[in-house]
């Protein structure tokens, strides 16, 4: 008898995203090809703009929780009773039959894995930086390239370190590399270069850079939202 297929659920972490919040739930009707998406649910940190107002007006269901991107992400999951959890940023839009790309990969055995990345933007500096996206590596890993993982392995593993404010998605990406297989899907999530755009590519880049080796040298998450504060925060 064929596999019973996996059913999806998609988490979306928000803070007055107004602009982008219509866009990636679009997005997500667009490109899906299968049935096996059983909700989508977007988990607001306490946005003053219209963000709640069009999630709610596309359907989806929408969740408050306190701020903070691993503990919306975390009360998401929560909340969620597909049997893979696929947690995209608001920004990022995914690609053609995304949910059946996912869907193979876990029937192939994969509990957990990621898009490649491209950026909505011409620059080589960035494509290049996007290109590194295909190589399996830990540190080519990023949540813009959004996240599936099965609910089992993420709840065996504890969910996102609410502990940091930043670089949740590298922290916890690197514990699933150390407990499973990981799977770089071969297609692209487009996500918006807005930051490097407001702060400078090669600044911001140079900026992620030192955040990276930072953890690696095993410096803590206070540390590194300090730095992030200081050099990054607009």
């Amino acid at each position: 008898m064929p596999k019973e297929l996996p059913d999806i659920s998609i988490i979306i972490p928000v803070l007055n995203e107004e602009d982008y919040i219509l866009k990636v739930l679009e997005s997500i009707a667009l490109n899906a090809t299968s049935n096996q998406i059983k909700e989508i649910l977007v988990v607001d940190g306490g946005s003053r703009d219209q963000t709640v107002k069009v999630a709610r007006g596309k359907g989806v269901q929408v969740i408050t929780g306190p701020k903070g991107r691993a503990k919306q992400m975390n009360l998401g999951a929560k909340i969620a009773t597909g049997q893979l959890l696929y947690f995209l940023h608001v920004d990022s839009l995914p690609p053609y039959a995304f949910d059946a790309k996912i869907i193979d990969s876990h029937i192939k055995g994969f509990k957990a894995g990621s898009f490649q990345l491209r950026f909505d933007t011409s620059s080589l500096f960035l494509r290049f930086f996007a290109w590194c996206t295909k190589i399996n590596q830990p540190i080519c890993r990023g949540g813009d390239q959004s996240l599936f993982v099965a609910k089992t392995l993420f709840e065996e593993l504890g969910g996102f370190n609410e502990n940091y404010v930043i670089y949740e998605d590298n922290e916890f990406i690197g514990r699933l590399y150390k407990k499973t297989s990981f799977k770089v899907i071969n297609d692209y999530v487009q996500t918006s270069a807005r930051r490097y755009l407001k702060i400078g590519m090669v600044r911001l880049q140079y900026h992620f850079a030192i955040i990276h080796l930072k953890h690696y040298l095993g410096k803590g998450p206070e540390n590194l939202y300090s730095y992030y504060q200081k050099n990054i925060a607009l």
